[in-house]
């Protein structure tokens, strides 16, 4: 697996887990600076062998394998290309006054299947190429764990569809006074990190059952049904 150059120069010590740091977060602004620190940390695991890589592909004997990192470890890993872009501009996607702006860049641009990408320098079209390759990342992922097909079926019409609507949202009256009370509130607004988010909250669990197998309780499946996020399930 290609390290992005970030790998470090001590191995990690085995018993880390860098998706911890994402834990409890509610802000958009921490969840990406979080982010920053956390991919770097992560892919050093995998490239130093600590993890199983992907994380769907981990036995239920091996190093955080369990049903929980492996649905938090496969969000993470989809959402690990928002950090990889080379010019960041993290309002594009967490700015109630830019959202329109990231909205309508993404929905003029062309979809892309690829999980391995060249960006261009400009962060709104990275961002773009950003999110497709997230989706694309739980589609490959999805297909190596065999997953429900129907939950993968056309994710990437299904994520512009969501996008069209949060375009619709935000063009209301007050939209940008009520994203701030829904953040005071600790809800999530429509912003463009929070829709990848959710996205790919959702597909990851999909990954993380299939991966689990005949292995997996109808009680664990039903729990993981019935919570928002991995971290509900300590």
């Amino acid at each position: 697996m290609a390290n992005f150059g970030w790998t470090r120069v001590n191995k990690p010590s085995p018993a880390e887990d860098a998706a911890s740091d994402l834990r409890g977060l509610t802000d958009p602004c921490a969840f990406l600076a979080a982010l920053d620190k956390v991919v770097p940390r992560y892919l050093d695991l995998a490239d130093n062998g600590v993890l199983v890589y992907p994380a769907c592909k981990r036995k239920s004997g091996d190093l955080l394998g369990d049903s929980r990192a492996i649905w938090e470890h496969t969000r993470l890993e989809a959402m690990r290309y928002i950090p990889m872009v080379p010019r960041q501009d993290t309002s594009l996607l967490a700015d109630p006054s830019r959202q329109p702006e990231m909205i309508d860049a993404f929905l003029r641009q062309r979809a892309h299947d690829n999980t391995v990408v060249d960006f261009t320098g400009t962060a709104i079209e990275d961002y773009g190429i950003a999110i497709y390759a997230a989706l694309n990342w739980l589609n490959h992922c999805g297909a190596l764990v065999s997953a429900d097909p129907q939950k993968f079926s056309g994710t990437l019409r299904s994520f512009r569809k969501v996008m069209v609507v949060a375009r619709q949202w935000w063009a209301l009256d007050g939209a940008a006074e009520r994203c701030r009370q829904m953040l005071e509130a600790g809800e999530r607004p429509p912003l463009v990190f929070f829709l990848l988010w959710a996205e790919c909250t959702n597909l990851a669990r999909e990954i993380a059952i299939a991966a689990a197998g005949t292995a997996a309780t109808e009680d664990n499946i039903s729990r993981m049904r019935a919570a928002d996020d991995p971290e509900q399930l300590a």
